[in-house]
């Protein structure tokens, strides 16, 4: 007997949040292009399935690579704002 289905919506987690993470951090190098309200949406929504997939235990090496690159994300468009306003 199984104890679930392995295609519930749940295990999109790791995966998406790779790719939001991915975006967010390639957004962010090219913030001065793109503005910062691309990534700083990209990397939290990527931070943010992270943390509910690994709240699920579901792909949590994706998970934890999304974590991490959202996190990355995120960090850079701040920091290149705070060094250029003084």
């Amino acid at each position: 007997m199984t104890s679930g289905p392995d295609d519930s919506p749940a295990t999109a987690y790791g995966p998406v949040s790779v790719v939001l993470g991915a975006v967010g951090l390639a957004a962010g190098m090219f913030s001065g292009v793109v503005g910062i309200a691309l990534p700083l949406l990209a990397a939290a929504l990527a931070i943010t399935f992270a943390l509910l997939g690994l709240g699920r235990r579901t792909k949590r090496v994706q998970c934890a690579i999304g974590l991490v690159t959202g996190c990355l994300g995120l960090a850079w468009p701040v920091f290149l704002v705070a060094s250029f306003t003084g």
